[in-house]
């Protein structure tokens, strides 16, 4: 039994639902409702610590070529990332290319490279002046990706609830018990808490120790490209630091100040503070003006204290399972984390070289993840 239909939950399932009777429960009438779907997904390396990057290498292979009937839609597209620094960034820059050469193939970028690949950027004095380029990215398209794992649940018998928020849960015997705000009653001996913001609260319903996670709020704003301009081929442009970036979406520009506000597990709004924010980074990091925001959104991330994934057994409470912590890099790193909570549970092999079961321990040391 999983509680939560994220991308967490339901890639488990899928994972599971090939040798044992699965259960997803998921709180909303909708997957993915606060995060997994509410995702402006690029599958990048640009993004988390080392261990995020080897579970996105891990994944790679899964979106370029996924599962026979998987999806009848692709998953993505692919789109380069461009990472753009200014002088007083180089140093920044420059670290960031060596964490990432392990794990995929960069250029550099110098002032016409970069006007090539997106000339609205500014550049020179206090512009961009170099820039790293991974042209394998890929934009990833997280309803097409929650739907695949669903089906792929409910192929092999598994069942999805919608609207079944838990309101108890006790252990009796071998078995872990379920009782939803609506009254539904579920059990099963193994419980798996992929309950994203929640799963805090979800282990306290439990009278498991939860472990500290934190929600944040991330802000989203869509707008139009200049005039006369086609933006499609345009790049996933990130600042090097953790203030700004934007892409082309459906016709139009999507843009984040990359915003991290703690907040307690909610149905996220946009705060009018970084919706503003994003607008003026768009305006300070580029020549674009933003006359007028045509849709704007928030979602959640939820992190651990070390902010790497968690995936395993709790140890004070039996058959009590943790996937949590995936904030931000969720997605792209679905596929093989789903092997890994398959493998744990099951005892299936290892799927993976680069990870350790004690980088995604529920108790490990500080520096483990990092």
């Amino acid at each position: 039994m999983i509680i939560g239909g994220g991308v967490a939950g339901l890639s488990a399932a899928a994972a599971l639902s090939a040798d044992a009777k699965v259960m997803v429960l998921e709180g909303e009438e909708s997957i993915g409702f606060h995060s997994s779907g509410r995702s402006a997904t690029m599958l990048h390396y640009a993004l988390g610590n080392p261990l995020v990057r080897a579970l996105t290498l891990a994944s790679r292979g899964f979106f370029d070529e996924p599962p026979p009937s998987f999806t009848d839609v692709p998953l993505g597209r692919r789109m380069p990332v461009l990472v753009y620094a200014r002088q007083d960034e180089l140093d920044v820059l420059d670290s960031l290319d060596a964490d990432i050469a392990p794990f995929a193939t960069l250029e550099r970028a110098d002032e016409r490279v970069i006007h090539e690949l997106c000339p609205v950027l500014r550049l020179g004095e206090g512009g961009a002046i170099a820039g790293l380029v991974d042209r394998s990215g890929i934009r990833l398209d997280p309803h097409a990706l929650l739907q695949g794992f669903a089906r792929q649940v409910r192929r092999t018998g598994g069942e999805i609830v919608l609207g079944a928020r838990v309101a108890r849960i006790n252990r009796a015997g071998e078995l872990w018990n379920v009782e939803t705000e609506r009254g539904e009653t579920f059990a099963a001996p193994v419980l798996v808490n992929a309950a994203g913001a929640w799963a805090d609260a979800v282990a306290a319903i439990a009278g498991v120790q939860p472990l500290g996670l934190t929600p944040m709020r991330r802000t989203i704003i869509t707008f139009d490209a200049p005039d006369d301009v086609d933006a499609s081929g345009w790049p996933f442009a990130k600042t090097v630091g953790d203030e700004l970036y934007f892409a082309p979406e459906s016709g139009r520009l999507f843009a984040s100040p990359m915003d991290e506000v703690p907040t307690d597990p909610c149905d996220a709004q946009p705060d009018e503070l970084e919706v503003a924010l994003a607008a003026q980074r768009i305006e300070e990091r580029t020549t674009m003006r933003v006359n007028r925001i045509a849709h704007k959104w928030a979602g959640l991330r939820t992190f651990a204290p070390d902010r790497g994934p968690v995936a395993g057994f709790a140890p004070d409470a039996p058959d009590f399972f943790w996937l949590a912590g995936q904030g931000g890099f969720g997605l792209q790193t679905s596929p093989v984390m789903a092997q890994v909570a398959a493998s744990l549970i099951q005892g299936e092999p290892w799927p993976s070289r680069g990870v350790t079961t004690e980088q995604l321990a529920v108790r490990r040391s500080p520096s483990v993840s990092r």
